[in-house]
């Protein structure tokens, strides 16, 4: 039996052919083992192990990602600071669909923040090089440059939520317009006549489909739409915050509001405790998310359930799919539901 590391005939490196000459089978089974496929019999893997075992070959993944001119790397882009990602609970669901998605495969997950203009031109040379084989981008903002940059560079992407009517990129999204009707439709139903809002920002798409959620609500339920009771929020607590103090100021006597994110919804919140309103008799509370924040609040929160977790595992579905295939996958909507609890 030769020693390990023996040589091949060709005097270099044992080749795939030689291991299924030697083993008496095909290169496509000599594969399978090594990829630890289950479809081989117990016999044939052996053999094929004895034959790896006696030659000393090693597959090599570089030179395979090479050859099929892949990386076996994709990129979770975030456009935003680290302290926002590690806040926000939308972020940590979102990876963990990502994750679900790519642990049969052989990929890897890079998380790239891209908060400053710094970072995005270090991302920009990082993309330009095609260190990955695709990326999946969140949270992006209407005027964003990654999402054109990755056009121009032909490098596979998909996108959380598109920047506006005529997205070019493939797109996973909830249906923000539909979460945020059923959240005033709710409020409306429970006998609120003077709902106020505090909106995302308004150069992301989701969020302005949410409120025109909001206002075809009210009209529908033949409601005046009262701009004062509509409010400019960042997805911050702290935004949160600052929205409901303004809105307190400019209508005291709402008696109900629709935070278009959980995280606002606590900031709105405190300012209702520190104001002396009950949640929710005097002022009825609906947030956005359903995230683990909904269900720990005092009173626990009616919120809008957006599936972030499933949109992660759709984002790197279709982009998987978009790197394999090389065509760009039709845009995915996915929809949302209410969960009423104590605050409405």
């Amino acid at each position: 039996m030769a020693g390990h590391g023996a040589r091949s005939r060709s005097g270099g490196r044992p080749t795939l052919e030689e291991v299924a000459a030697r083993a008496g089978v095909g290169r496509g089974t000599v594969s399978r083992v090594i990829n630890g496929s289950p479809r081989v019999s117990d016999a044939t893997r052996a053999a094929v192990e004895a034959a790896v075992a006696e030659l000393g070959y090693v597959p090599n993944t570089a030179a395979r990602a090479l050859a099929a001119n892949r990386t076996d790397a994709i990129a979770l882009v975030v456009p935003e600071p680290e302290t926002r990602f590690f806040a926000e609970p939308y972020f940590s669901e979102m990876l963990r669909g990502v994750g679900v998605a790519l642990s049969d495969t052989e990929m890897q997950l890079l998380l790239i923040f891209a908060g400053s203009d710094r970072e995005r031109r270090r991302l920009a040379q990082y993309l330009a090089a095609h260190r990955v084989d695709g990326v999946l981008l969140v949270s992006v903002h209407a005027d964003d440059p990654l999402p054109d940059l990755l056009a121009q560079l032909e490098i596979p992407a998909v996108i959380s939520g598109p920047r506006s009517d005529h997205e070019t990129l493939p797109s996973v999204d909830s249906d923000n317009y539909g979460g945020g009707r059923s959240a005033v439709e709710h409020l409306i139903a429970r006998g609120r006549t003077r709902i106020a809002t505090i909106t995302g920002r308004s150069d992301v798409y989701g969020a302005q489909r949410r409120v025109e959620g909001y206002r075809d609500a009210l009209r529908e339920a033949g409601r005046e739409v009262d701009e004062d009771l509509i409010a400019a929020g960042d997805f911050t607590e702290e935004g949160g915050r600052r929205a409901m103090t303004r809105l307190l100021a400019r209508r005291p006597d709402l008696d109900a509001v629709f935070a278009e994110s959980d995280v606002m919804a606590a900031g709105a919140r405190q300012v209702l405790r520190e104001a002396g309103r009950r949640i929710p008799d005097d002022v009825a509370l609906v947030g956005y998310d359903d995230s683990v924040i909904a269900r720990h609040m005092d009173p626990p929160l009616t919120s809008v359930r957006q599936p972030i977790e499933e949109m992660g595992r759709a984002m790197t579905g279709l982009l998987l799919d978009e790197i394999a295939n090389r065509r760009p996958p039709a845009p995915l909507v996915l929809a949302t539901e209410l969960v009423v609890r104590e605050s409405s």
